[in-house]
């Protein structure tokens, strides 16, 4: 979000500081873009829901808040909901800590409860992971780029986010084996060995784009109109809509989303004898809980389970 943005129309009618804390709280308070992006969505929501009910940002009261949030309970999911109350939250306190109001509406508004014990990602099995990799075509570069981009994500339980911010000298060989440099959230690297699998994608990518020796260069980049890697680096929607083409060529699912690598590669780490404890340091998360989500051996459990019935 830059200053030339479109502040909300409650937020421009509250005052010249208002709307200067409004751009700080998106732009100096929130490093994240992926965060950035849903709370501006939640907040422009919620401002316009102000603007329909003719009221001003001083006037917002618990009372106002929590009426905001039943409605939108009919038409968004608890974890939604959750989202707008934490976005809207969050920029109240900013605006208290900064002298617009004199204390925080939203805070002692409740959001729904929710309890998430297992994730909602699309997860693929071995022999259709196998099928979209084998499917894809690596006799011109941006079959070798997306090859390996995927190859990255399954066999590192990588996010989608810290994988494209990789460079070049982001994969480095260490001890006659190569490794990876993941950016992950927070300004944080997470560093681990490549399975032998992803090695080859990532080495093969690498020699057809001569890319050995450079530094910092993008790894994974867009592909211009003649069909060259072009010097900017893929985002997220780029990586969505090629995983997607991908998924329709291959005839595997076409609900998988960047995510799914992820899920994807934990559950037959798990699927295999592989633990928790190592799972979660692999894909670097805070909390076991977290990694559990997307391990969805049970799934296939409880499938032989129902087939049990013969009728």
């Amino acid at each position: 979000m830059t200053s030339k943005a479109l502040v909300p129309a409650v937020i421009e009618s509250a005052g010249p500081d208002a709307k200067r804390r409004f751009v700080e709280f998106f732009t100096a308070n929130i490093r994240n873009p992926n965060t950035r992006e849903s709370y501006l969505r939640a907040v422009r929501f919620f401002c316009q829901w102000c603007d329909d009910t003719r009221t001003q940002l001083t006037a917002v009261e618990p009372t106002l808040v929590a009426a905001y949030i039943e409605e939108i309970r009919e038409r968004y999911s608890d974890g939604s909901v959750k989202v707008h109350l934490a976005a809207i939250r969050m920029l109240f306190d900013y605006f208290v800590t900064g002298g617009i109001l004199p204390f925080n509406p939203a805070q002692a508004v409740k959001g729904p409860k929710l309890v998430v014990v297992k994730g909602k990602t699309p997860v693929l099995s071995a022999r259709d992971a196998r099928t979209l990799l084998d499917s894809i075509d690596t006799s011109k570069i941006v079959g070798l780029r997306d090859r390996a981009l995927i190859g990255t994500m399954v066999y590192s339980f990588a996010r989608v986010g810290a994988t494209l911010k990789m460079n070049v000298d982001d994969v480095w060989l260490n001890d006659r084996r190569y490794w990876v440099r993941l950016h992950e959230k927070g300004g944080r690297y997470h560093e681990m060995p490549l399975h032998h699998n992803a090695e080859q994608f990532l080495l093969e990518y690498m020699d057809a784009a001569n890319l050995h020796g450079l530094h910092g260069i993008p790894l994974f980049c867009t592909v211009g109109r003649r069909r060259h890697l072009t010097e900017t680096r893929m985002d997220r929607n780029d990586a969505l809509r090629m995983i997607k083409r991908r998924a329709r060529q291959a005839g595997v699912s076409p609900r998988i989303c960047c995510h799914t690598f992820r899920a994807t590669g934990i559950t037959e780490y798990m699927r295999n004898g592989g633990t928790l404890e190592k799972a979660q340091q692999m894909a670097a998360h805070a909390s076991s809980k977290t990694t559990n989500m997307y391990n969805r051996v049970h799934d296939q459990v409880s499938l032989d389970e129902v087939e049990r019935i013969v009728i």
